[in-house]
């Protein structure tokens, strides 16, 4: 739409190849040409079951991983790993282990002080106090004073947290890319800090990329959502539109392993106006374990676990197909909807609509 915002950070058909067997000349195809936008004031949710590569597409946008091919882009300018302290201001990541990202022998109020004042402008110790507590209080740690001397060990989980979401702001960042962050955190207080990062996203209007497995938490959460498997990503859309008009299969299954109560009737394949999506039996379907990525399926990457593939789906690339304006997904189904699986059944483009 025109009157979006230009994207603060892109990523442009990023691939990321790791090397396995050199000698046998044997790769892992962790990315592949894999593009997204983060935007000011808004979140991209990337979803997708474990191993599909949604760690390396964030660790390569943070450039803590050098693409084999494509570009990452910040304010339009290629990103250089040469100039990673000046990145850093800019681009902040959250991991998924707040235990294991903070230096267990140093306490609050060191690990706040590095931040500041390798890039913040620092002018004194009342200056630099002032700060680290105008910090514990942006992320709901109050009384300061109760925290700044305290080790990592000595807080809950979701303490520790908010102390590594802190330590990102410190530099006063434009993007911050979460990993998974309340994925270890109690349930009873993920929604503490998914609302927490709601609130400091709209007050400094901060891009951000929120990385989950929970497709049905990311509708709630995110703005958009970006679906991953196997190092691509399949679909993109409006979170409304992804969790409600699913259009890849990859998708569908997601909902259907996910529980919430406003889609009972969806999970059951069926639509709201009583039409039927996908077969309900596909859902009853062994669809087997993620693909070797070191030597990835043909054609669509999905294909060997898809309740809907065709023979064609082994050898030809899916073509990306917009569904609405702000929906694309990459899926034969979405070209010639109206042909049998290799089920037996006919398949409609009714689980788009």
């Amino acid at each position: 739409m025109t009157d979006e915002p230009a994207p603060v950070l892109e990523a442009v058909d990023v691939t990321v190849h790791y090397p396995v067997h050199r000698a046998r000349g044997e790769i892992v195809h962790a990315l592949e040409k894999a593009s997204l936008s983060l935007r000011p004031g808004r979140t991209v949710a990337l979803v997708g079951e474990s191993g599909s590569g949604k760690s390396t597409f964030a660790r390569t946008l943070a450039l803590a991983q050098e693409p084999t091919d494509g570009r990452v882009l910040l304010g339009g300018e290629p990103a250089s790993a040469r100039g990673r302290r000046a990145y850093a201001r800019r681009v902040q990541m959250v991991l998924q282990d707040p235990f294991g990202s903070l230096n267990p022998l140093h306490r609050v109020r060191y690990l706040l002080e590095r931040p500041l004042r390798l890039h913040g402008s620092v002018t004194g110790r009342e200056d630099l106090e002032r700060r680290l507590r105008a910090l514990l209080e942006r992320v709901r740690l109050t009384p300061p004073e109760r925290f700044l001397d305290a080790f990592p060990h000595e807080l809950s989980g979701g303490q520790r947290q908010r102390v590594a979401i802190a330590r990102a702001l410190a530099v006063e960042p434009e993007v911050l890319l979460g990993d998974e962050l309340v994925s270890m955190l109690d349930v009873s207080i993920r929604l503490e800090i998914l609302n927490l990062l709601a609130a400091l996203r709209d007050e400094e209007h901060l891009a951000m990329l929120y990385i989950t497995h929970d497709i049905a938490g990311a509708r709630y959460f995110a703005d958009e959502i970006a679906v991953m498997y196997a190092g691509e990503i399949v679909e993109y859309g409006t979170a409304e539109d992804v969790t409600q008009s699913p259009a890849h299969p990859y998708t569908r299954l997601l909902l259907d392993s996910t529980p919430d109560p406003d889609r009972m009737e969806f999970l059951a394949g069926r639509r709201p106006d009583g039409t039927d999506g996908v077969a309900p039996d596909a859902v009853e379907d062994d669809y087997g374990e993620p693909p070797d990525l070191v030597h990835p399926p043909t054609g669509c990457r999905f294909h060997p676990r898809c309740p809907l593939a065709r023979p064609s789906c082994a050898t030809e690339v899916p073509p990306r197909v917009d569904v609405t304006d702000r929906h694309w997904a990459s899926c034969v189904l979405l070209v010639a909807p109206d042909k049998e699986d290799t089920h037996g059944r006919t398949t409609t483009r009714e689980m788009t609509s």
